[in-house]
């Protein structure tokens, strides 16, 4: 996988946009990808069943109007199969890039780890991920998210613009790392 680049642009033959993939391929991580699957196995094997159990226990019970267990039990299974069939066309729909695979490790693609310096010289450091991924307590950003939309394609030592709600600020590529 040389110089991999998202692109925002891209279309997928499904009419149905899902979510916030809006037409675009779900590139993720392997990571990313084994916990989507993990999530959908988890809630089809373990979390649904247990509910239909209770429901079914509920429903012997008689009037089902004023029955929490059952009202709450429905209820949850609607969110469960609402969760469900997302995870499914996330998963189905998912690209997986490897960024140890990158060959141009002096340009910031998919998976790259970027240090930045803002305009005071503080140092920040996150990671390019899949929409499914990020998580900026981690220092993981989403690579359709308006910062790393900025650094994509750029070299350490670019100073790339990047609009705030307090204006627009220039950040400096420190370093670019990518994983082994």
């Amino acid at each position: 996988m040389n110089d991999y680049t998202p692109d925002l642009d891209d279309e997928d033959d499904d009419d149905e946009a899902q979510g916030p993939l809006k037409g675009r391929k779900n590139y993720i991580t392997r990571n990313g990808f084994d916990a989507l699957q993990a999530e959908l196995r988890n809630l089809t094997r373990v979390e649904r069943p247990k509910v239909v159990e209770i429901v079914s226990w509920a429903a012997g019970n008689g009037d089902r109007s004023e029955n929490g267990d059952y009202l709450y039990g429905k209820k949850r299974l609607r969110e469960i199969d609402r969760r469900i069939r997302f995870l499914t066309k996330r998963i189905e729909k998912a690209e997986i890039v490897d960024p140890a695979l990158q060959t141009r490790r002096d340009q910031v693609f998919f998976g790259a780890t970027e240090t930045y310096e803002n305009e005071r010289g503080e140092e920040k450091t996150i990671t390019i991920v899949g929409e499914d991924e990020a998580n900026s307590d981690q220092g993981l950003v989403s690579w359709i998210s308006p910062i790393a939309t900025a650094f994509l394609k750029a070299y350490e030592g670019d100073e790339v613009s990047f609009r705030t709600p307090g204006g627009k600020t220039i950040l400096t590529v420190v370093e670019i790392t990518y994983p082994e």
